[in-house]
């Protein structure tokens, strides 16, 4: 008896120690740093923390060493009033792979068939200040099961702001690869007056780096994630979450903190049971 209980515990502490290694970060916002972070607004440092906290969060690594990258975008130049995302991640500090629609070829990726697991980030441009368009955001939504897997298997996803028309250069299903968000396109609103929730300070954000620009897109639902950024109206501009993710939202799987606790707690049972000259059983 005492040599099964002793196996199970093992077997259920690896398993929950393995889901505790496998979960990934998200971050999703209506903020375009993409853009801010070389041009326009008149806060190119906070548009960069931005993006750079993002990318630390996700991936749970220093912000100046978070692996590789995957920036999903078109690479058409739709002209004035944007600009291209590869110099806003590049005035952040990275270098990065690109992956499009599949019509650039050369060395930028197909977004069809390009393999997420490669990469510990995957960061998703901007419709308005940056180039995403329709044909990626398609894709994108179409792959929702696949990115999804990704998150959960230790993946991080960044994915700045999605406005749609009159502004944005997509037309509808936006932030469709995360299901259970839904947003609202505030046409061209400054930043002014946002502030951080407790957990967007725990990011390492000010709110100097919130404001300054402007930002394109709310958040109606939260699927769970946590609330990092608020305007003056209490509307949701960003959000972040590290765990699992289900097409519903916020999976049941405890955090890595909970993780913990029941491994430490399986632990202690083992001990018990196995303490020489005593005798124990689990009904």
């Amino acid at each position: 008896m005492r040599t099964v209980v002793t196996l199970t515990l093992i077997y259920l502490f690896v398993a929950v120690t393995t889901l505790a290694w496998g979960q990934g970060g998200v971050f999703v916002t209506g903020h375009d740093p993409d853009f801010h972070a070389v041009v326009g607004g008149g806060n190119n440092a906070g548009a960069k923390h931005i993006i750079q906290d993002a990318l630390a969060f996700v991936t749970q690594r220093p912000a100046n060493n978070v692996g590789n990258i995957l920036l999903v975008t078109d690479l058409n130049d739709p002209g004035s009033g944007f600009s291209d995302p590869r110099n806003g991640l590049a005035a952040a500090g990275y270098t990065f792979t690109v992956a499009d629609d599949g019509t650039a070829g050369g060395s930028v990726l197909d977004l069809h068939t390009v393999n997420f697991a490669d990469y510990n980030a995957v960061v998703v441009a901007s419709d308005f200040g940056g180039w995403l368009r329709q044909s990626e955001l398609d894709i994108l939504d179409n792959r929702s099961p696949d990115i999804l897997n990704y998150i959960n298997h230790g993946g991080g996803l960044v994915a700045f702001a999605e406005s749609g028309t009159p502004n944005g250069l997509t037309t509808g299903g936006q932030f469709g690869f995360l299901p259970f968000l839904v947003s609202t396109a505030p046409t061209n609103l400054s930043e002014t007056g946002n502030t951080l929730t407790p957990f967007g300070q725990t990011l390492g954000l000010t709110d100097s780096d919130i404001n300054g620009n402007f930002y394109h897109n709310v958040f109606t639902t939260t699927g769970g994630m946590n609330v990092v950024d608020i305007d003056p109206q209490n509307r949701i501009i960003s959000l972040a979450f590290f765990g699992t993710l289900t097409p519903g939202g916020v999976g049941g799987v405890p955090e890595p903190s909970g993780l913990a606790l029941v491994g430490a707690g399986m632990v202690a049972m083992l001990l018990l049971c196995c303490r020489p000259g005593q005798r124990r059983e689990l009904l």
